[in-house]
């Protein structure tokens, strides 16, 4: 429901409309706003400026999410995807709060899995990808092995409970990262979030990519190997997206996409055991972390597993 600022009644919505005043181009105006359903971790917030015809999108930082997120650094993200053509554009009124505010995307939705098994919209997904991961270097550089050594570390703070089976997960982690930085690590801007509802599909059938709070320096085949594991891409799709953005397929390649598919299962396993204790969003995110350990197990369990290892 649109409310109008100055009719708040939860502390939500209070705390919001504490922001909006503090919003120089909207003082003296009427302002409305009607919260956004589905994120993991913010409070988001559709705004209307009476009387002007763009409206705007507004994240409130969740709590505890500075445990994951540099705010300046989503903020030099987000202008960076705007200035490419692939995101919206940002606003920096409240950056000091660590609010982020851009323009709402009128007349689009967002994407899901099965959006992403058409070969139309995955090849222009990769594209957007491309573009992001071949600009100028982001100021922050985090690495998949960076954040999952910090999400051990903060599990641990937290005293959660890791799964029986973690000393081994762990040594094939080892492993992988050993493997991986003996190959050469390829480090370019990345998204690192590949989670379907951040990319939006308007009307006129583009993408627009959205949400850059963990995007960071980080290797290159991070973003595609993760994001195809994420939409569930079948082999045949998979081999696709891989010569869409190298231009080739390649036994190498695709030993690196399998590694990487695997760790960014057990950084967003870890992910979800932190949130678990620490988010107040309705959501399951342990059995979103269970499902992500199962799928992981599983591809440690594949044959070409240590296969891959030694054909990076």
């Amino acid at each position: 429901m649109e409310r109008k600022c100055g009719e708040g009644h939860s502390s939500s919505e209070r705390q919001l409309e504490t922001m909006l005043s503090m919003v120089p181009a909207w003082q003296g105006k009427d302002i409305y706003y009607r919260p956004i359903f589905g994120g993991f971790s913010n409070s988001n917030w559709h705004i209307r400026i009476g009387g002007e015809r763009q409206t705007f999108f507004l994240k409130m930082p969740g709590p505890g999410t500075e445990k994951f997120i540099d705010r300046s650094a989503s903020l030099e993200a987000g202008r960076r995807a705007h200035l490419l053509g692939i995101g919206p554009r940002t606003y920096d009124d409240l950056s000091d709060r660590g609010v982020e505010i851009c323009d709402f995307v009128e007349r689009s939705r967002p994407c899901t899995t099965r959006d992403f098994h058409s070969a139309e919209i995955r090849t222009r997904t990769i594209k957007l990808f491309r573009t992001f991961n071949d600009s100028a270097p982001l100021g922050l550089t985090k690495t998949l092995f960076d954040m999952i050594e910090e999400h051990i570390i903060q599990l641990r703070e937290l005293g959660g409970v890791f799964s029986h089976d973690f000393p081994a997960i762990h040594a094939q982690y080892l492993s992988a990262r050993a493997a991986l930085e003996a190959s050469g690590l390829d480090i370019v801007p990345c998204y690192n979030d590949p989670a379907p509802a951040n990319f939006l599909l308007t009307e006129d059938g583009r993408i627009v990519i959205v949400d850059l709070e963990y995007a960071s320096n980080n290797d290159r085949c991070c973003d595609l190997a993760t994001w195809c594991g994420e939409m569930v891409l079948s082999d045949a799709m998979q081999d696709e997206a891989i010569e869409c953005y190298f231009g080739r397929v390649e036994a190498s390649i695709r030993a690196r996409m399998l590694v990487y598919q695997m760790l960014g299962d057990l950084k967003w396993s870890l992910w979800c055991m932190i949130q678990n204790i620490t988010s107040s969003i309705d959501f399951d995110f342990y059995k979103y972390g269970a499902w992500k350990q199962m799928r992981l197990r599983s591809t440690l369990r594949n044959p070409y597993w240590d296969r891959a290892l030694m054909s990076l």
